[in-house]
């Protein structure tokens, strides 16, 4: 289920059904595979079929469709392999070949497995058991757990291994292998120039003296009595003398008008007196 299986309605794990190997039809299988409660796993590999992403949709694979169920069937259970090829992520396997791509995919362990019968008798004729050797693997033999209690946590942290253990060593460092420089470093400075502590002191005040001083100057020059005022009066005296040229402007503008008006002034001529000159 942690895999993304939907089996849970399915009875047992591993599921064994027997007379599986009748279904020579895709049809037949279908129907007593939900008879078994495997019938949302397989709906759930029908609706996930999806086209894959990037380049590979360009190289025959154009479609994906999850892992479901795997169908494992002995010699004699052969026709079951052509029942199931059109079920949309159902596959089938061999006894006999037991594949881990196909037990574990992508490395992931917790496939739904459903055996025949034949299938599922014949597992301890091909992996043996912790008695006696597999009969088609020469010299194998199921591995048989060496600790009744796997829990490791559990067995560090009992009573009687901490009981026995040492304790735990602490390595002091009797002194700093590290140079260190003390014109960036206070603590070192301070051990060489207890001094140092005071004329850093006295240095900050001087600046922060230094900063108060120059705040007051600059609000002296900035006050109604300092600069304020000698700016007021660059900026009356400027504005006067722009008012006064452009009253001058006015007057001139005005006397052109006026002998416009009268037809005594032609724009390119020039008077009488400039003639005799």
């Amino acid at each position: 289920m942690a895999r993304g299986h939907k089996v849970d309605t399915v009875p047992e794990f591993p599921l064994v059904v027997s007379g599986l190997e009748t279904a020579t039809k895709t049809k037949d299988l279908l129907d007593t595979l939900a008879k078994f409660g495997a019938a949302p796993e397989l709906l759930k590999c029908k609706h996930n079929r999806h086209t894959r992403v990037g380049v590979g949709k360009f190289r025959k694979s154009r479609y994906v469709t999850s892992k479901g169920t795997l169908v494992i069937y002995d010699d004699a259970d052969a026709k079951i392999a052509q029942s199931a090829r059109n079920i949309p992520g159902v596959d089938v396997c061999n006894v006999h070949r037991l594949n881990i791509l196909q037990l574990a995919p992508g490395g992931h362990l917790g496939r739904f497995l459903i055996f025949t019968k034949a299938g599922f008798a014949a597992l301890d004729k091909v992996f043996g058991d912790f008695n006696k050797d597999s009969a088609e693997k020469k010299g194998y033999r199921i591995n048989r757990p060496v600790m009744e209690c796997a829990d490791i946590s559990r067995i560090i942290n009992s009573d009687s291994v901490q009981a026995v253990l040492r304790d735990i060593k602490h390595n002091v460092r009797a002194h700093c292998k590290n140079k260190k420089n003390p014109l960036t470093n206070k603590a070192l400075m301070s051990r060489l120039n207890p001094f140092a502590v005071k004329a850093n002191a006295l240095v900050q005040e001087a600046a922060k003296k230094r900063n108060t001083d120059r705040k007051k100057l600059l609000g002296a020059k900035r006050g109604k009595t300092g600069g304020n005022k000698a700016k007021a009066e660059r900026t009356a005296r400027f504005v006067g003398l722009q008012d006064g040229l452009k009253a001058s402007f006015k007057v001139a503008q005005d006397m052109l008008d006026e002998e416009e008006r009268q037809g005594n002034y032609v724009p390119g001529e020039t008077s009488s007196e400039e003639d005799d000159e």
